[in-house]
């Protein structure tokens, strides 16, 4: 079996893009994949792929994001109960109550006893959009699904993900296909810091011995690690004074701010960071601060991010992110000799992770992928994922994509050919023997 890998590549969609090159990669690698033995023919499905679209448009419809995810739920669960899943086997966490989000709704979880003998497996995806998203309006055009909306996202990272996991279940029912132990599992606040991964009631999930997360980009692509993430908040008090009368008086905390920011541009910590064969990034990403020009102001709220896959590298990010500001404090004064001050509250929201190549949830990824006719790529990511948490959790976690390319802007696509594809990945893993 052929397996491309990458490491950490910048781009998100390292794979050639749309409907197209799907249909290259059937022709060209079905036959050098024909060898691995697949226990159902994957291409003849119960749900077609004009009903599993359908599925798909009503899900990128519903708002929900982060936090709000009620209704998609509903959708969900609607959806097991209407394909005759007993309610015994539909539950919810309360991941939402230890969110500092708060939060509608925790995860949805089905936890099947399967008709088969071996260990439990879980496929995953998250609900929630990005709030560009919002009041999305999908359609078909082509081979693609876009908003009609053209001041909206799309949502399918990751309402993609969760039409699959729903559709690959659904498919087990109508089908009547033979599936070992199975959870599948529903996330909320991926986007805002994996929350819903991060607080999942791993009782409920019945110790599966791996999983398989949907999420953006390529059926083929096979993530197997990513990276690690610190972020911070910091506030910064000046002192008030009047900017056109006495502005010697104040204590800009805008000023502060500003060199701190500066210093770590200057010597190399903020954006792409690398040291003595390390590498990592950081990111001033918000700035709150300032109600008027008149008036120095006062306090300045930002925050800020640290990545890297080595934890000691991230620490050192950290640290020198906090000394630049504790420098900038000290270099800002008033007339009097007045300064500022800065307190920093900071948490790591994922830690990295990476799996062996010759982890069973890869090998399974890997034969499932070659299976439907792709090529495998193994991946590891820059940014987090519910399976950083899922894994650390004790679930070996692999993503998969499902054709998203663009997400978070106005321009997001869906491969629907990538899309079908991902379905059958899913279908392929659960009935798989690996």
């Amino acid at each position: 079996m052929r397996v491309t890998r990458v490491l950490a590549s910048p781009s998100p969609n390292p794979l050639p893009e749309g409907e197209g090159y799907a249909r290259v990669c059937l022709l060209l690698y079905a036959e050098a994949c024909s060898n691995i033995a697949m226990p159902a023919k994957i291409s003849a499905l119960a749900i077609s792929d004009a009903e599993a679209l359908t599925v798909l448009l009503e899900l990128l419809a519903i708002p929900g994001r982060s936090g709000q995810e009620q209704l998609v739920m509903e959708f969900l669960t609607d959806r097991l109960r209407q394909a005759g899943i007993s309610e015994a086997f539909i539950t919810f966490d309360t991941a939402h109550k230890k969110s500092p989000h708060g939060g509608q709704v925790g995860n949805l979880i089905v936890k099947l006893p399967g008709t088969l003998k071996g260990a439990r497996r879980m496929l995953s995806a998250h609900v929630d959009t990005v709030p560009i998203c919002v009041g999305a309006k999908p359609v078909k055009r082509g081979g693609l699904i876009v908003s009609a909306d053209k001041n909206t996202g799309l949502g399918g990272d990751d309402r993609a993900g969760a039409a699959v996991v729903l559709l690959t279940l659904l498919e087990l029912v109508r089908s009547e296909r033979p599936y070992p132990p199975l959870t599948l599992l529903w996330t909320v606040q991926e986007e805002v810091g994996l929350f819903g991964a991060r607080h999942v009631a791993l009782a409920k999930l019945g110790k599966p011995a791996w999983a398989a997360n949907f999420d953006g980009g390529s059926p083929a692509k096979i993530t197997l690690g990513a990276t690690g993430g610190y972020r911070m908040t910091v506030d910064i008090t000046g002192l008030a004074a009047h900017a056109g009368n006495a502005p010697e008086q104040g204590v800009s905390a805008i000023a502060i701010a500003s060199l701190a920011i500066a210093d770590l541009q200057r010597n190399g910590w903020h954006g792409r960071v690398e040291r003595d064969g390390q590498h990592g990034t950081s990111n001033v990403g918000v700035i709150l601060g300032g109600e008027a020009t008149n008036v120095v102001t006062d306090k300045v709220r930002l925050k800020v991010e640290a990545r890297s896959h080595n934890a000691e590298f991230r620490q050192r990010i950290v640290n020198e992110i906090e000394a630049a500001f504790n420098r900038a404090v000290s270099e800002v004064r008033s007339a009097s000799g007045a300064v500022g001050s800065v307190a920093i509250d900071g948490r790591l929201d994922y830690e990295a992770f990476r799996l062996p190549d010759d982890a069973p949830c890869v090998q399974a990824a890997s034969a499932a992928v070659a299976g439907c006719g792709l090529t495998p790529e193994l991946y590891v990511t820059n940014g987090g994922l519910d399976a950083n948490w899922l894994t650390r959790h004790g679930v070996p976690t692999v993503t998969l994509g499902c054709g998203q390319r663009n997400i978070h802007t106005v321009s997001e696509q869906l491969d629907i050919a990538e899309f079908q594809l991902a379905r059958r990945v899913a279908l392929a893993l659960v009935s798989s023997d690996s």
